[in-house]
């Protein structure tokens, strides 16, 4: 990393540094795993790298379909140039399928199919555990407004309709994601954009066959190998060669 950088933010997975151009940030990938709201820690060498190239592949492919979003372009292995944005202090859930807490709550088995793609909100806030809030919440305390939703929906449902294909296509079931959503301004006309990352971390994605999780829930579970499940993700989307069973550095262009 370059030296006397500004940082402007960490968070459990990334680092944020003042952008090379204004109103630009650096978003640096950490190889750090989190889970439980951060009670289960570990370093998983590669998976900063590994979400850096992935992230990028989906951020590229929401621009060429014309879904708005931060990514401007990747620097190297582990940062990335993105537009500086207000995040909108929401984690925006899509669910397909039954997994994690929603089967918990609602007593079904996990990967039971959702009758339509269903989506939820957490209000961003590690100390309180990122706890689930109601569109009620979120308009009286201001977060968002109404229009605000709208639009967060929408985007949300393009997001899942892109990933859910892209995955589809080789072989990979799309269980749940989450997003964040960014306000931009284009003088004074604000509007919405897809933040953070789409990586998976952020994602719940099973081998359409076997089942077997291909996410971070192969950590949170002590499932096997952190890196080997997303290298098979990267393989899978032709982001590395085919051949790769494992992470090598010089293995992602």
């Amino acid at each position: 990393m370059a030296p006397r950088r500004k940082k402007i933010y960490e968070g459990k997975a990334k680092i944020l540094y003042e952008g090379t151009e204004p109103g630009t940030l650096v978003q640096y990938f950490k190889d750090d795993a989190t889970a439980f709201n951060a009670q289960k820690k570990a370093v998983i060498e590669g998976k900063g790298v590994l979400n850096n190239r992935l992230s990028e592949f989906f951020m590229n492919g929401l621009t060429n379909i014309g879904v708005p979003n931060h990514f401007i372009r990747r620097i190297n292995m582990r940062e990335q140039l993105i537009r500086q944005v207000e995040i909108v202090p929401l984690e925006v859930i899509v669910r397909n399928f039954a997994a994690g807490s929603l089967s918990k709550r609602l007593g079904l088995e996990e990967g039971t199919l959702l009758p339509r793609p269903i989506v939820e909100y957490s209000f961003k806030n590690d100390e309180l555990g990122d706890p689930m809030v109601s569109e009620e919440y979120i308009i009286a305390f201001g977060w968002a407004t109404q229009q605000d939703l709208d639009d967060i929906v929408s985007l949300a449902l393009r997001v899942n309709d892109f990933l859910s294909g892209v995955f589809f296509g080789v072989g990979i079931k799309l269980i749940d994601f989450k997003i964040e959503i960014g306000r931009v301004w284009d003088n004074d006309f604000m509007r919405l954009i897809v933040a953070d990352e789409i990586s998976p971390d952020s994602c719940r994605l099973w081998d359409m066959k076997t089942g077997q999780k291909l996410d971070k829930d192969v950590f949170r579970r002590d499932l096997g190998d952190l890196t080997d499940a997303y290298t098979e993700v990267a393989r899978r989307l032709g982001l590395m060669p085919a051949n790769t069973t494992s992470l090598k550095p010089t293995a992602i262009n």
